[in-house]
């Protein structure tokens, strides 16, 4: 059966995601629907990006993507769909696919401009039910997503000015919280490669953690591995550097939140 997953920031409180579900069954009553998340923060673009790159993998091949962080719905924003790493996407062109098509090799991609396969009345503020839930049932009913729409080349697609981490003349690694979940952990975009590239470069197996007034002595595997209401950084399961309190909440322990920086140094 064909697996359409749902990313959004829609939340649970309203009906949006189940409407935008409704329109898919309509479509393709055998699609097995799977939600990624519906949490993140309003028009959090960057986040988005890097929540369906690290959740899309997980899936099998030919699985469809909806991917819906839309500030700019209704404008002349185009609407796409696109193939990837064997992997089909439908999102807005507004950079949340950007390290999606970064990292893949081959991107074939549409302007989604064929209304055949969007619902009969499209609102100017829904595109979630009436254009991207359609067009990935349609997908998931093997319609050629040359027919969706306009070709376009991956020059034509617009990319997120997402920050990447690098070791700098300090050589001090600058990045940024990207993400905090509900248990108030703090992911970071800097990765466990880069960590180990810092390593062999300083030549320092001890990483200091700077946030806000706040330093970190080092890395643990597991968050047990401190005392209770401890703060503590280690490699989270998306392989991104997590500040974290063992049974408590960092982003209320150190009150920041998305977009605080962050640094890894010697000393």
């Amino acid at each position: 059966m064909p697996i359409i997953t749902l990313l959004t920031d829609f939340g649970t409180t309203d009906e949006y995601v189940g409407l935008m579900k409704g329109a898919i069954l309509s479509i393709n009553p055998s699609a097995v629907i799977v939600d990624i998340t519906h949490n993140i923060d309003p028009q959090d673009v960057t986040a988005a990006a890097y929540a369906i790159d690290s959740a899309y993998g997980y899936f099998p091949p030919g699985t469809i993507h909806a991917a819906v962080v839309d500030p700019e719905v209704g404008s002349r924003r185009k609407a796409l769909a696109l193939q990837a790493n064997g992997h089909y996407f439908c999102a807005p062109d507004n950079g949340i696919l950007s390290m999606v098509i970064k990292k893949s090799n081959t991107v074939r991609a549409v302007d989604l401009t064929n209304a055949d396969y969007f619902r009969q009345k499209v609102s100017h503020i829904f595109h979630g039910r009436d254009i991207f839930g359609p067009v990935a049932a349609h997908l998931s009913l093997d319609v050629n997503l040359n027919l969706l729409g306009r070709k376009l080349d991956a020059d034509d697609l617009v990319m997120a000015d997402i920050p990447v981490p690098a070791i700098d003349s300090r050589h001090r690694i600058e990045g940024q919280v990207i993400s905090v979940d509900r248990f108030g952990n703090l992911t970071t975009n800097i990765n466990a490669d880069i960590i180990a590239q810092w390593r062999r470069h300083v030549k320092v197996q001890t990483p200091i953690i700077c946030i806000g007034p706040v330093t970190i002595a080092g890395l643990v595997d597991y968050y047990a591995e401190v005392p209770e209401g401890q703060l503590v950084a280690l490699i989270g399961s998306r392989d991104l550097l997590e500040i974290s309190v063992n049974r408590g909440n960092a982003r209320h322990v150190l009150g920041v939140n998305t977009g605080e920086p962050v640094c890894i140094t010697s000393k």
